[in-house]
């Protein structure tokens, strides 16, 4: 994106990438579906974006104007048109998630690129970053070869290098040390949207391994979200979770206190179970249609002692605690969290401290939660990186 927007501006764009083709980690975005973006109110969707605790701007507040700006400039609206301009229809899903008809990111893809290459845009494959420094302008080295380097000097460069997650596709977060060698802050980078470990028993592991859990809400330091669980043999999965990695990972004691009625109150509970007077567990399933996934959990953390009021089986349903462990490894994560602190970055995204060197998509630190936010976060970031370095050169 970055490419393209500085290309329509009239410079003389090249695609430096270490992988033999470009968009690995595009394609694999597009496995589930290709969600570009969310159909949701501009100040709803600038609150989905979240800085690591660690940033030097970590404020929600700061956060949320911050990604205003940025959503302004390229906006969901400005992102389907845009896939539109290639060909690629799109359509709003029920839960609000925007995908293209065809629901696969190929034909994005490959239509994408023979546009930057009609404009004049060069691709140079198999050439891996090794160092970024600063003389009279950026100066870029390359290993093109094992063992063979090329060095660049352009005029203006954006870093768009990923962050951790999905090596395989060439985001490996290697560069890292290269910017701190540089005297850049970079915060840890650490996954997000994964899935997280669980010490289940032995037995219920194997009754539940690929059970979903659905229609519930979760919450974890002071955080609700509504959705999907998936259990695995580790632990857990699903969009519950993913949403709520940011404020898993700031928990000392990281505990989901699990809500399997989102929809009714204690009260009402207690009221819908009338006469019982025994085995209330067995009288909420039939009642209040909890499921046989959920039951299991409830009965095996419960143990032999049984439930003496409607009420307090109620309290059990509505806030039941699962022990987290530790988020699972950052290559298995959807995104990470962490990157270039945004006070390195002026509002075009240049660094502060190496003249002619802008940052975009997700080496930056800001995560948000699945659903269309990732991608059209890096969308537009890239925009606007692409701006800054035109703007810069034509001030050079």
């Amino acid at each position: 994106m970055a490419a393209e927007v500085a290309a329509a501006r009239g410079l003389h764009v090249t695609v430096y990438d270490a992988k033999p083709s470009v968009g690995r980690k595009f394609l694999v975005a597009g496995k589930g579906g290709m969600n570009i973006t969310h159909d949701e109110l501009p100040e709803e969707f600038a609150k989905r974006y979240r800085a690591s605790a660690d940033s030097a701007q970590s404020f929600s507040g700061q956060v949320a104007a911050r990604w205003t700006r940025v959503l302004e400039e390229f906006s969901p609206a400005a992102l389907r048109e845009w896939a539109s301009g290639l060909g690629v229809e799109t359509f709003t899903a029920s839960t609000g998630r925007v995908y293209p008809v065809a629901m696969k990111s190929a034909p994005l893809l490959r239509r994408w690129v023979a546009r930057l290459r009609s404009a004049g845009v060069e691709f140079r494959m198999r050439h891996q970053l090794r160092s970024v420094c600063v003389g009279a302008g950026p100066q870029l080295e390359f290993e093109a070869e094992p063992g063979e380097f090329a060095r660049v000097a352009p005029d203006a460069v954006v870093l768009a290098l990923g962050g951790g997650s999905w090596p395989q596709t060439g985001s490996t977060g290697d560069w890292v040390r290269m910017l701190e060698e540089c005297g850049i802050r970079v915060n840890a980078l650490e996954p997000s949207n994964c899935g997280w470990e669980v010490a289940w028993p032995d037995g219920l592991k194997n009754r539940l391994e690929g059970r979903p859990l659905k229609n519930v809400a979760a919450t974890a330091g002071g955080t609700r979200v509504r959705g999907e669980l998936l259990f695995t043999r580790y632990g857990l999965e699903g969009g519950i979770v993913y949403a709520l990695a940011g404020a898993l990972r700031e928990l000392h004691e990281r505990v989901l206190m699990v809500d399997f009625k989102p929809d009714s109150s204690e009260a009402s509970l207690v009221s819908r179970l009338g006469s019982a007077r025994r085995d209330y567990l067995k009288e909420a399933g039939d009642r209040w249609r909890l499921g046989e996934t959920a039951l299991d959990l409830l009965r095996t953390f419960r143990g032999e002692a049984p439930f003496a009021s409607a009420a307090e089986v109620a309290q059990f349903v509505k806030n039941f605690p699962i022990r987290l462990e530790q988020p699972r490894p950052i290559a298995e994560a959807i995104s990470t969290a962490g990157g270039v602190d945004w006070s390195e970055l002026d509002e075009s995204l240049m660094s502060r401290r190496l003249p002619g060197v802008f940052f975009a998509g997700e080496m930056i630190d800001w995560e948000a939660p699945t659903g269309g936010y990732l991608l059209q976060g890096c969308f537009a970031l890239g925009a606007r990186a692409g701006k800054g370095a035109a703007q810069y050169m034509r001030g050079a």
